[in-house]
C-alpha cells in the first residue's frame, strides 16, 4: 500500500489541479473501498493530505494569476471555524451513532452536486459566453455571500471531508463573475487555508495516518503541479465542462453510497 496510494495522489492531482474539484469527493471513497480505511481515518488523511497538496496548487495558481486572494479570504473567514466546529461534532456523533453520520452528509451533498452539476453543464451550453478577464472589485453583498458560503461548506468539511473543491467550486460559478481559471485557482488556494485548519484539528484527534498522507503526497504535488499547467492551455469552455463532468461524478459516487 505504497506506490498504489502515490498513482492514487498523482491521478488526484492532476484532476484537482486543472479543475480545483474531486479530492475529497473523490479520495475519501477510495480510501475506503479500495485501500479499507475506517471513515473517521480516511476522513482525517483526507484532509490533511488535501492541505499539502493545495497549498502546493494554491503557490502555482497565484504564479499564474489565477487567485482572487480577498474573495479567497472572505470563504475562510467563515470556512475555517466552521470546518473546526465540523470536526468537533463528528467527533461527539462518530462516538454515538458510528459512521452513519457520515454516510447521510455525504449522500445529501452529493445529491446536491448532481443537481448543480446538471444545472451548470446546461448554462455552459446555453448561455456559453465571453469570459471577462478584467480585474473583478467584490462588494460588501460579495463579502457577505462568501462568508456565509464559507461557514455551509466549511462545517460539511469538517464533518465529512468533501466540499472543499465540490461545494465551493460549485458556488464560485454561479455566484461570482470570475473566468474558470481564476475559479479554480482562487477555490485551490481557499481549499488550502481551510484544510490547514481541519487537517491539524483531525491530527490533534488522532484522526490521521501520517504514513499513507506521506505517500498519497508523493504523487499528488507532481500532479497537481502538472494539472495547474494544463489550466492554463485548455479552453474556457473545455474547463467549464470539465468542471460540470466532475460534479456529476463526484455526487452521483457520494450520492449511491
Amino acid at each position: 500500500m505504497t506506490w498504489e496510494l502515490s498513482l492514487t495522489g498523482l491521478l488526484i492531482g492532476l484532476l484537482v489541479g486543472m479543475t480545483g474539484m474531486g479530492g475529497g469527493s473523490l479520495m475519501t471513497p477510495v480510501l475506503v473501498l479500495v485501500f479499507d480505511f475506517n471513515v473517521v481515518l480516511a476522513v482525517g488523511t483526507d484532509i490533511l493530505h488535501g492541505a499539502i497538496f493545495k497549498t502546493i496548487g494554491a503557490w502555482r495558481h497565484r504564479v499564474l494569476g489565477h487567485v482572487h486572494a480577498r474573495l479567497a479570504s472572505w470563504l475562510a473567514l467563515g470556512s475555517v471555524p466552521a470546518s473546526l466546529a465540523g470536526v468537533w461534532v463528528i467527533e461527539l456523533l462518530e462516538d454515538r451513532y458510528g459512521d452513519d453520520v457520515n454516510d447521510i452528509a455525504s449522500r445529501i451533498l452529493g445529491a446536491a452536486l448532481v443537481l448543480g452539476g446538471a444545472g451548470f453543464l446546461l448554462k455552459t451550453f446555453v448561455h456559453g459566453r465571453i469570459a471577462d478577464n478584467r480585474p473583478y472589485l467584490i462588494r460588501n453583498r460579495d463579502r457577505i455571500i462568501a462568508f456565509v458560503v464559507g461557514v455551509a461548506g466549511g462545517f460539511v468539511l469538517g464533518l465529512t471531508s468533501v466540499g472543499s473543491g465540490t461545494f465551493f467550486g460549485l458556488m464560485l460559478l454561479l455566484l461570482f463573475p470570475l473566468t474558470a481559471p481564476k475559479i479554480v485557482g482562487t477555490d485551490i488556494a481557499h481549499a488550502a487555508i481551510l484544510l490547514w485548519a481541519a487537517g491539524l484539528a483531525h491530527l490533534s484527534a488522532d484522526n490521521v495516518d501520517l504514513g499513507a498522507t506521506a505517500w498519497l503526497a508523493l504523487g499528488s504535488i507532481p500532479g497537481i503541479l502538472i494539472g495547474s499547467q494544463w489550466t492554463v492551455k485548455l479552453p474556457e469552455r473545455a474547463i467549464r465542462l470539465a468542471l460540470s463532468l466532475v460534479l456529476l461524478l463526484a455526487g452521483v459516487r457520494l450520492a449511491v453510497g
